[in-house]
């Protein structure tokens, strides 16, 4: 069923979602990015943040974790707010946003996932090791383990940042451009791992930019630029027209994506 941006009561919005965000504006400068945002995750779904660039897809997920401040509108984690809930929710970062000169390796970086586990200013066990250590294999990436992580490739890279998020064993995943910069394999073993998520109960929100594999590797889509044009289970929402409203009819690929659609029956 498509949902529109329409504020309701934050009382209506169910506190068993993932994630709820009730009337949300971000402002950069005075100037809105993302315009009154009203949503309920699905529960155990993998969903596709998609939307044209500087539609605020990354503002969006920067917000709900509060890394930058909301004009205004609440967000919710599982009927909690996000301080209250942290412990439940992973996050990888766009990889341009990484200081990948920063003097540790693949294992360090994925037991920084484990530090709330851990505490702070502790030593890093053997028990906690093994678990990080799980994690980089479960991503192929074991036999990096003592890599500097400056030494990796971009793919490499993308595979600790998701194995970092991996070892805090979150309920809500949320994750921005893990796709971009990776190679095939790369590409193939983080849909394995997301699909793996979701068979658990886990929820993903991804950004993403290739439309033509949205309908493949994802469950929901959420269509963005500045106002939630449209959110839902992919074979209602990713449709040619709601595309069109979202990009506004500028891209050939639209076509050849409406076309698949309705070969899939999708654009029914």
């Amino acid at each position: 069923m498509i949902q529109r941006s329409n504020p309701e009561p934050f009382t209506e919005h169910p506190a068993s979602s993932p994630l709820t965000i009730h009337d949300m504006t971000v402002a950069y400068h005075r100037k809105p990015v993302l315009w009154d945002i009203d949503y309920n995750a699905p529960k155990g779904r993998l969903v596709a943040i998609v939307g044209p660039n500087g539609a605020g897809k990354s503002t969006l997920i920067k917000a709900v974790l509060d890394l930058i401040p909301r004009a205004s509108g609440d967000v919710k984690v599982f009927g909690l707010s996000y301080r209250n809930q942290r412990s439940r929710v992973g996050y990888v970062p766009q990889r341009e946003s990484v200081d990948w000169d920063f003097p540790v390796n693949a294992l360090d970086v994925v037991a920084m996932g484990l530090y709330r586990k851990i505490g702070w200013c502790r030593p890093v066990t053997a028990k906690y090791r093994k678990i990080a250590l799980e994690a980089l294999d479960r991503v192929g990436m074991a036999g990096f383990a003592r890599r500097q992580i400056s030494q990796l490739s971009g793919g490499q890279q993308q595979r600790v940042f998701l194995a970092r998020a991996l070892v805090q064993d979150a309920d809500l995943y949320l994750m921005d451009e893990p796709f971009t910069g990776v190679d095939a394999a790369t590409e193939r073993a983080i849909v394995a791992i997301l699909r793996n998520l979701r068979d658990t109960g886990k929820t993903a929100l991804v950004v993403h930019h290739d439309l033509q594999t949205v309908p493949e590797y994802f469950d929901h889509v959420m269509l963005l630029n500045m106002r939630l044009v449209a959110t839902g289970p992919v074979q209602e929402v990713f449709t040619p027209e709601n595309l069109r409203k979202t990009y506004g009819g500028k891209l050939a690929l639209l076509d050849r994506v409406g076309h698949q659609m309705t070969l899939s029956g999708g654009g029914q």
